[in-house]
């Protein structure tokens, strides 16, 4: 007997399915950055909220190059399905919050109106450490990149996501319009005050002092963490969804069951309630924020280096390599939890717990090498800070050296051969990490790294030292010779 085909997701497909929201009449959000994590973080807390509280909040999304996700959602009545991955299985559901699909790279005239829009009250990012322009030695906007000045330099036809919302910002001003809120859902410290400073520093390259102004007036830059793991999707993903579904969803949406929105209640016009999905507010976010940076991301990215260095593809294969879970223990033990003060309400060996158990959700399949990308970038926000600490301290943070020498063996190796799925790592500054071995000892190699975490860690001369050391034991020796040697 044939079997039919499953229909393509639509509404008529699933006009039963539990939850489904009608779609949004009106856009009070423009998002940036239309990838997984918006679709499995951003997206579902506003459907929450939206279920709770009916208003004018539907998403604008912009893509910034990439036709994949943006042509799927255009064939699928904008929807889309999140499959929340755990060991006990997966659960389906279909946020239903988009009003509306952009490509930035191929019309940011239709992106800049949308900001402008007075209907648009607040314009959140996801873009990446890498999507904001900034200099990682001063902090501040890379104006002499050739992607910032192409934006100065062609008002029309800005490219960058800072370019673009500075260029939207003034067409609202000059349109008379009111304020308006920007939400960085990033994984930079202090997300909000550092994207407020980007922002300006483009206005004040502009040469338009009135703009200036009304930003500072109208306005508004909250901090918030965001945490969700959300990896790659894949066909096995696909199938699983198709089997719940009995449809044929393009681009469903992996995720870990955990979930997590830590903001500011900063907003210059209202804003969606967030919290019916479990969002949190508060006047203080940089404890959470440190919290997710260190324990999370930081020991996220030494699980990954290691993990691709001992030959596991998979974070939660990785994290059950022995000499690998002791690493991920005791960076946390020894080189973060002296450097920070857990939130209010957060019991730090619960989430300690909870999070070895995430790491090690094996049906989730993140990669090593996708967490592994981007280290250039992300390093100096997850661990430059905690090193400084532990040296005013006099300690030597051996494992904040280690994780800094096994990203150079993974993406730079002295002796030219990557190790089997470095060569999927992504990285903005790849092209130079590679080149660093050329004629170089491990010393040079760490130094010039070691200058991507500004001037004072540069001239550490002992954590210099460490670092080399770390990185003379994984070329000839390997991980787990290298964990050793920090007992």
């Amino acid at each position: 007997m044939r079997i039919p085909a499953l229909p393509g997701l639509s509404r008529r497909a699933v006009a039963g399915w539990r939850g489904l929201l009608a779609r949004p009449a009106q856009t009070g959000i423009v998002h940036l950055g239309l990838g997984n994590f918006h679709r499995a973080h951003q997206a579902v807390y506003t459907s929450a909220a939206m279920h709770e509280e009916p208003g004018p909040w539907g998403i604008l999304a912009a893509a910034n190059s990439s036709r994949t996700v943006v042509s799927a959602l255009a064939a699928q009545d904008l929807l889309y399905s999140v499959a929340e991955l755990s060991p006990l299985g997966v659960r389906v559901s279909i946020p239903s919050v988009h009003t509306g699909l952009l490509i930035a790279a191929e019309d940011p005239a239709a992106l800049v109106a949308a900001i402008a829009a007075p209907a648009t009250r607040v314009i959140t990012l996801t873009v990446t450490e890498s999507g904001y322009s900034y200099s990682p030695q001063t902090l501040g906007l890379a104006v002499d990149s050739a992607q910032v000045r192409h934006d100065l330099e062609n008002p029309s036809t800005p490219r960058t996501p800072i370019g673009l919302i500075a260029r939207g910002l003034h067409r609202r001003m000059l349109a008379g319009g009111s304020g308006i809120t920007v939400v960085s859902c990033d994984n930079l410290v202090s997300n909000g005050s550092r994207t407020r400073r980007l922002v300006r520093e483009f206005v004040e390259a502009m040469r338009v002092p009135a703009l200036l102004d009304w930003v500072d007036a109208h306005v508004r830059f909250p901090s918030t963490m965001a945490d969700r793991m959300v990896p790659a999707t894949t066909e096995a993903v696909r199938a699983l969804v198709s089997e719940k579904l009995r449809v044929v969803d393009a681009i469903p949406v992996p995720a870990e069951p955990f979930r997590m929105w830590v903001l500011e209640d900063n907003f210059a016009a209202g804003r969606p309630r967030w919290e019916a999905g479990g969002a949190i507010f508060t006047d203080d976010v940089g404890p959470y924020e440190v919290m997710k940076l260190r324990l999370l991301n930081g020991t996220h990215s030494l699980i990954a280096y290691l993990g691709l260095l001992a030959g596991q593809a998979f974070i939660a294969e990785a994290i059950r390599v022995p000499f690998i879970e002791e690493a991920a223990r005791r960076v946390m033990t020894e080189d973060y939890l002296p450097t920070f003060t857990a939130p209010q309400g957060i019991d730090l060996p619960s989430y300690v717990e909870e999070l070895f158990g995430r790491f090690g959700n094996a049906a989730l399949g993140h990669r090593t090498s996708e967490v592994a990308s981007d280290g250039s970038l992300k390093l100096p926000q997850r661990i430059a800070e905690s090193v400084r600490e532990n040296r005013l301290a006099g300690r030597m943070p051996d494992f904040l050296a280690l994780t800094v020498a096994a990203f150079l063996r993974c993406v730079a190796p002295l002796d030219g051969h990557l190790v089997a799925g470095a060569e999927f790592i992504t990285d903005p500054a790849l092209d130079r990490l590679r080149g660093l071995p050329v004629a170089s000892t491990s010393a040079q190699v760490a130094a010039a790294f070691l200058e991507f975490f500004g001037a004072e860690l540069a001239a550490d001369a002992e954590f210099l030292a460490r670092t080399t050391e770390f990185l003379d034991i994984l070329q000839a020796q390997g991980p787990a010779a290298a964990v050793a040697a920090t007992r």
